[in-house]
């Protein structure tokens, strides 16, 4: 079983490649490897990668949402303090 998937640029202009494979172990059951794959791809953040780069963001988009995430964050650690 394998993934690859092309994060961005293409190779030629320094993209990143990633690619995943297991290997069948002998005696290993399909359900097995497949386990073993999906706790790999899970592990490198491939899935997570792709659904942020899914559209693209500006980066006054991305500011923006920063600050909604620190002001949550600063709101939610405030309220654990009281």
């Amino acid at each position: 079983i394998s993934l690859c998937k092309s994060a961005g640029k293409s190779a030629e202009r320094g993209g990143e490649n990633v690619s995943m494979s297991v290997q069948l172990k002998p005696g290993e059951s399909q359900d097995d490897l497949l386990r073993r794959f999906r706790k790999q791809v899970a592990n490198s953040g491939i899935l997570g990668e792709l659904r942020k780069r899914r559209w693209y963001v500006s980066k006054g988009e991305k500011r923006r949402m920063e600050r909604k995430r620190a002001i949550r964050k600063a709101r939610q650690r405030r309220s654990k303090k009281s």
